[in-house]
Parts: structure tokens; C-alpha cells; sequence
């Protein structure tokens, strides 16, 4: 008897979960399912699990293709599973190709084809629809979207989309999702919404086409260079009934909302400084280095040196002033934006060919919260008070690289869920354009 053992989330059962249930099935006599507990999904870092383990379970066996249902609640179990039923084989979906190639000491390995399109219009008692995104762009990021998505229920890739076609191509077949290279109308009627990862000029232009096909849309920043540009957009959306989300990854981390609300409590008093940095040392090659026009250290990073300091010190700020250094192509290698406020004031730093302490503090009348790079992902930051021996450490929560928090927003949302529309405000976002529009400006005005 040749045994089969697969494991998995089961969540929001669809075509894609019977087909590979079936599939494994196939490779085998007797096939074992395990299905994982709620904690366990959380401690792994997998976010939106809508249908509780009894649903999932039943789910599972109402397939008829299980033999066995064990339950999965702990990291090594796997091993454990294998050698305690004599697994001969262990089978997953093909998106997780390579990352359990070490259980080939115990028994073979098998990655199964992805089910492409799952539909989203199964009924379901809860109606949490599965919503089929369409990728733009096909460049870094878009892999790790890729890769981030697998923890997030209710999401499926289904296209991606790149006019151009040596890359667009070279993306479908690393990732198995189709990716059009012609009409980008075409490519949005194929899909419930679209995440934008192309170049920073396009996302405007490629979220207004989205959204008057009625899809929804999650852009990476800027995604617009004019306040009006960005007002169009979010109301364009409310309009609709449609999801606007921006993809600044920071406002959805768990940790920053923790941030964000201990600075809020009065911990540290009064807030009247907040100085944001984020700089690396990017490629000289990279877009972020070499396009003069939409490239640079503001456009890269600013968002993610805004956020906090609106979150905290609101949008009427009453003036602001930027400098900036500037190499010969005209890509600004580190950008410094000055805000004042009724009682307080607020500084960002951006660089891209400039490094310097990427930290975020946030200065009050009675202390001050501290976060050490990386900040925007909010893995640990510190109260400190005048006493130096007393110190308050916060450690959050933080799975992946972030996208998958963002991803899990802008999933909820659509489903209906409002409650994190706190996270990243259209007001924040808009505000965020505003001061785009205003360093545009003064870019102009350098060359």
C-alpha cells in the first residue's frame, strides 16, 4: 500500500482544493489529509481564515477523497506525521515548490499544478467571496506578492499583465500565471481587482482604467503626483462601491498600529516632534537611481516617512520645506521634508544613494517611543523616559516581509469588512499627494 499525506488550510473550500485533494489522491492507496488549527494558521503567519476547523474538516471529508483527517498544530509535525504512518509519499500545490524538498530524506516529495481561475462565485453561508487578482507589472516586487499572497485566505492570482513581453513572459513561466502583453482592458475584465507594481508614472492611469471597469484596486505609492490626481481616484471608488487601498506596507503592519497607539495613549505626553528616516543603498543600476523624473529618494521612500507623522500630527500641517541633494541625472539621492505644525513639527529623511539612521522617534512632554531601523516594519520599539533606566519594550507580531498584512486588507475590505479603513485614511493618502505634488514642484524648479 503506497500512503499519501498532504497537508493544509482548507479555507473557503473551492475547485482548487478538490482538485489537488483529488490529484493526491492518485499518487497513492490511502490518503492522509491534515488540516491546520487556527493557532497554528496565526503562528505561521496566515492571515483572513474565515471558516472554523470543523468546517474545514467536514469540507475535507465530504470530498471523499481522504482516507484519514489528522490535525495539524504544531511546527516538525510534518516529520512526525510521516514517520509515524509510514508515509511513502508527501504532496503540496506547486507554489510551494522547493520549500519542502527537505522531507525528501523521509519519503518523496511531489508538488502538485496549481488549479488556475478558482471562481469566486461558489455560494458560500458566509459569502466571503475568493477574490481573482490581476498583477500589473511584473518586476521585484511582484514575486514577493506572489509569494506573500500564499498566506492569505480568499485571495487567488489569477493573470498578470506587462506590455512588456520578454519580461511578462519570463514571469509566466517562473510562476505559472498568465501574464497579457496586449490590451490592458482586456486584462482587467478577467479579474474582480488588480494589484499595481509597475513603474511610478503608470499607477494613475492603470488604477483609473481599473476602476472604471469596476475593479477594485491596490496600488504601490505614488499613486498619484497631484492631489487632484489622488481626490479623482478615492472618489472615484467611493462612487463605485469599489476598494482604493495604497500599498504602504507600514500602515497595515500589526506593529505599527501597536506603535501608533501607545504614542496616541498619552504615554509620552504631549507629541511635539516626530523624525522619520528611511534610506538604503540602492543599486546604482535600479529605476530608484537612474530615472530623473520618476525615480528618486522621495518618491521610493516618502510615503513610508509621512505615515507616521500624519497618523500622529494630522494632515493640516501649516507649511513645508524641502532640500534635497541631487545627482547629475537629476534623481534626488536624499531628500529632507520639514513640516510645521500649530504646536509641534515633524522631519522626514529619504535616501537612496545616501545612508543614514534609518529610525523613527517620536518625541512628547513626558518621553519618547523609539524605533530603530527597520521601523517601517515595526519589529520592536522602545518608551524611554528622563529616568534612562527605565525603558518599555514593545516585540509585535510580524510574519513575511509585511505585504501579506496589506494583502489581507485590501481582501477584507472588499468582503465587506470596513473596520480597517483606519489603517491608511483616503484623507492620509490624499495629504500624502499633496506633498508629492508640492516636492514635483521643487524638483522642477532644480533643473
Amino acid at each position: 500500500m503506497t500512503k499519501v499525506i498532504t497537508y493544509g488550510t482548507f479555507d473557503l473550500f473551492h475547485q482548487g482544493h478538490y482538485n489537488l485533494l483529488k490529484r493526491a489522491k492518485e499518487l497513492g492507496d490511502y490518503l492522509i489529509v491534515g488540516v491546520t488549527t487556527d493557532h497554528f494558521d496565526e503562528s505561521r503567519g496566515k492571515l483572513n481564515v474565515v471558516d472554523s476547523i470543523m468546517e474545514r474538516i467536514e469540507n475535507v471529508r465530504n470530498t471523499g477523497f481522504a482516507d484519514e483527517i489528522i490535525i495539524e498544530d504544531h511546527e516538525g509535525q510534518k516529520i512526525e506525521d510521516i514517520k509515524k504512518y509510514g508515509i511513502d509519499i508527501f504532496t503540496l500545490g506547486s507554489d510551494w515548490e522547493g520549500a519542502f524538498d527537505y522531507l525528501g530524506q523521509f519519503c518523496k516529495v511531489v508538488y502538485l499544478e496549481r488549479t488556475p481561475n478558482i471562481s469566486s462565485t461558489m455560494l458560500r453561508k458566509n459569502q466571503f467571496k475568493i477574490v481573482n487578482v490581476g498583477i500589473v507589472g511584473t518586476g521585484r516586487i511582484a514575486p514577493r506578492f506572489v509569494a506573500e499572497a500564499k498566506y492569505v485566505s480568499g485571495i487567488n492570482i489569477v493573470k498578470a499583465y506587462n506590455p512588456e513581453v520578454e519580461s511578462g513572459k519570463l514571469f509566466e513561466r517562473k510562476y505559472d500565471i498568465e501574464c497579457l502583453t496586449d490590451s490592458y482592458e482586456d486584462f482587467v475584465e478577467q479579474v474582480d481587482a488588480v494589484y499595481i507594481a509597475s513603474p511610478n508614472e503608470t499607477h494613475y492611469i492603470y488604477a483609473k482604467i481599473a476602476l472604471e471597469h469596476g475593479k477594485h484596486v491596490l496600488s504601490e505609492k505614488p499613486l498619484g503626483f497631484t492631489r487632484a490626481a489622488s481626490e479623482e481616484l478615492y472618489q472615484m471608488a467611493e462612487d463605485r462601491g469599489l476598494v482604493l487601498l495604497e500599498a504602504v506596507k507600514t500602515a497595515y503592519c500589526p506593529g505599527f498600529q501597536q506603535l501608533m497607539n501607545v504614542a496616541q495613549s498619552g504615554k509620552i505626553g504631549q507629541i511635539t516632534d516626530v523624525e522619520a528616516c528611511f534610506t538604503r543603498l540602492a543599486n546604482p543600476e535600479a529605476r530608484e537611481c537612474t530615472d530623473g523624473q520618476y525615480g528618486g529618494s522621495f518618491l521610493e521612500f516618502g510615503s513610508y516617512t509621512l505615515l507616521p507623522i500624519f497618523k500622529l500630527l494630522g494632515t493640516d500641517y501649516k507649511a513645508v520645506h524641502f532640500n534635497s541633494i541631487y545627482g547629475e541625472n537629476g534623481v534626488d539621492f536624499y531628500t529632507k521634508v520639514q513640516l510645521e505644525y500649530e504646536n509641534s513639527m515633524a522631519t522626514c529623511k529619504t535616501g537612496v544613494r545616501v545612508k543614514s539612521e534609518g529610525q523613527l522617534v517620536i518625541a512628547g512632554t513626558n518621553g519618547y517611543i523609539l524605533a530603530e531601523s527597520p521601523w517601517w516594519l515595526t519589529k520592536k520599539f522602545e518608551v524611554r523616559y528622563e529616568d534612562e533606566d527605565q525603558i518599555e519594550v514593545y516585540e509585535p507580531t510580524f510574519q513575511g516581509d509585511g505585504l501579506r498584512y496589506e494583502i489581507s486588507a485590501f481582501i477584507s475590505k472588499i468582503n465587506g469588512n470596513e473596520k480597517n479603513g483606519y489603517k491608511l485614511t483616503a484623507e492620509e493618502a490624499i495629504a500624502m499627494a499633496e506633498i508629492t505634488e508640492k516636492f514635483m514642484e521643487k524638483k522642477r524648479e532644480h533643473r
